[in-house]
């Protein structure tokens, strides 16, 4: 387990649990050392716990992820068949509805996001691993996307969107992050 400290503009040490199970400590700016080794020791219990529980959660991901076995070109050639004939409609019903034209829609092997949208050029892409999800999460998803061909950020306004055009979104985040056990998972 690696420790590693940054010295930041912040108010109060802080302690989190990162990738691969490592911990990051912020400190002010200026804090002593023995003050920052004093608080990861204070907060031994803490780190133990938290990096069980986040290796748990690891081997949940990992289950979940294992449904969709993607082991050559012939599995990822099938999915990609399977989740365009899902996706396609739903891409271009919202698109006349919200009166966007996406660029190229495109599949690919995602376990850290389910879509991201690249407002340049309107490309979207779509995790195969969306095909583990119910058909009103993967809606949400592909809304997710198109509205940010209307507003590039997680603002009020982009929630004023997702509500106009697929009200049960935040329902539908909640069932995507339980079904993945994975809170860490994107929607975008």
């Amino acid at each position: 387990m690696a420790i590693k400290v940054k010295y930041r503009r912040t108010s109060c040490l802080r302690m989190r649990i990162v990738k691969d199970g490592h911990v990051h400590v912020s400190a002010p700016i200026g804090t002593p050392r023995e003050e920052v080794i004093e608080f990861i020791n204070k907060n031994r219990d803490w780190i133990r716990k938290a990096r069980q529980e986040y290796f748990e959660l690891q081997e949940k991901s990992e289950e979940f992820y294992a449904l969709l076995p993607l082991y050559g070109y012939g599995d990822r050639e099938r999915y990609t068949k399977e989740l365009k004939a899902l996706i396609e409609p739903m891409v271009e019903r919202y698109s006349k509805i919200m009166g966007v034209t996406p660029g190229l829609i495109s599949y690919y092997e995602s376990t850290t996001c389910w879509g991201d949208c690249h407002i340049r050029n309107g490309d979207i892409r779509f995790s195969l691993y969306l095909l583990l999800l119910p058909k009103w999460c993967v809606e949400h998803v592909v809304v997710h996307e198109l509205c940010h061909l209307l507003e590039p950020s997680h603002n009020a306004h982009f929630h004023e969107l997702m509500d106009k055009y697929f009200p049960r979104w935040r329902e539908a985040r909640k069932e995507t992050r339980r079904a993945a056990r994975l809170a860490s998972v994107d929607d975008d």
